[in-house]
């Protein structure tokens, strides 16, 4: 049978994967990726117990790969710097696309394993000569969105054992498995910053403190003073520290000129994006404008809109209805059915 390395994190949905696949007949091997150094969030100490007991009680080998270096490069500095420039990032995309996919698939391919495996909702198939990216069955915890940036060639190599199963019964079986994990909460917030203070986290990290700018309304005219870009997202409300009649939200962040604009809820409407750094999965190429469904952050209900590809490395999606708060950095990911057809960065 084939080898396939495990991506485990400690968490009871890695933990199942493993045990699918062990009784499935594959050779399995577990590891845990060491992206950052802390004691809480992702990775830690504890989190690479947890997993080392699951794998040791399943009779499997276990490692640590030290990837610190490269998930500091690609996620970290990327997640700075989107905030820097008024972007709303989401790191766990630039993970999946930069680390599990990319060095822990060389890595699983350095000790002969032919495919790695991760406890990702969400299924892979193959029709009309393409590997599909396809939707979990528990549309609950579906993940397919985090993973719109695979290629034909990971997706060929990769595995997700939990895909047709829902969570309770990924929960059975780690608990009649005796798994140590096996109630273990999943995780919800970005692994760095598991505080959730991420403005905080940019000004640790550079040693530098937020720029003060000018709040404006959507005339221009200057209405308070914000604490730094870092600090706000299109569509935020609370921490604004403005007085006003109505309420009021952020509806622009302009870096040019450490501007933060706000104004009513109905200006965060819109219609129409642009994306750009894209990857298509359905096709190779959309040569003509098609019916999609577009999810435009990950916690988004989908909505029915036309998606044109307009060049090489970009995208217009128009909705049928006004959406909020469509905001740059984030992703939007394209579905036909439950299949993901592609995705791009907003722009």
């Amino acid at each position: 049978m084939d080898k396939v390395l495990i991506a485990m994190s400690g968490g009871v949905d890695s933990s199942v994967a493993a045990w699918v696949l062990k009784n499935q007949g594959y050779e399995c091997t577990g590891a845990m990726m060491k992206l950052f150094d802390g004691e809480s969030g992702c990775c830690s100490y504890a989190d690479a117990d947890d997993a080392r007991a699951v794998a040791h009680k399943m009779g499997m080998p276990f490692y640590v790969f030290n990837f610190t270096q490269p998930f500091y490069e690609h996620v970290i500095e990327r997640f700075v710097s989107a905030y820097q420039s008024g972007c709303t990032p989401n790191p766990c995309i630039d993970c999946n696309r930069f680390l599990k996919f990319d060095r822990f698939l060389k890595r699983a391919a350095d000790i002969e394993c032919r495919y790695i495996a991760t406890g990702h909702y969400a299924q892979i198939e193959e029709a009309g000569g393409r590997f599909l990216l396809k939707k979990g069955a528990d549309k609950t915890k579906d993940q397919s969105y985090a993973l719109y940036t695979m290629t034909q060639d990971e997706l060929s190599r990769t595995l997700f054992p939990l895909g047709g199963m829902a969570k309770a019964e990924v929960r059975g079986i780690a608990e009649a498995q005796g798994f140590i994990n096996a109630n273990k909460p999943d995780s919800q917030d970005i692994c760095f910053a598991p505080d959730g203070d991420y403005a905080g986290f940019i000004e640790r990290h550079t040693g530098k403190p937020s720029s003060r700018g000018a709040f404006t309304d959507i005339e221009g005219k200057v209405i308070g003073e914000h604490k730094g870009i870092i600090h706000y997202t299109v569509g935020q409300r609370r921490g604004l520290g403005l007085s006003a009649k109505d309420p009021l939200y952020v509806c622009e962040v302009l870096p040019k000129t450490n501007t933060v604009v706000v104004g009513p809820n109905e200006r965060l409407f819109g219609t129409v994006l642009t994306a750009e750094d894209i990857n298509l999965i359905a096709a190779k190429r959309l040569d003509v404008p098609i019916r999609v469904k577009a999810k435009i952050r990950y916690r988004h209900e989908e909505q029915p809109a036309m998606v044109w590809q307009t060049g090489d490395d970009a995208l217009r999606v128009e909705f049928d209805e006004p959406q909020r708060a469509i905001t740059k950095g984030q992703a939007v990911v394209l579905y036909d059915g439950d299949t993901v057809v592609g995705g791009g960065v907003i722009s």
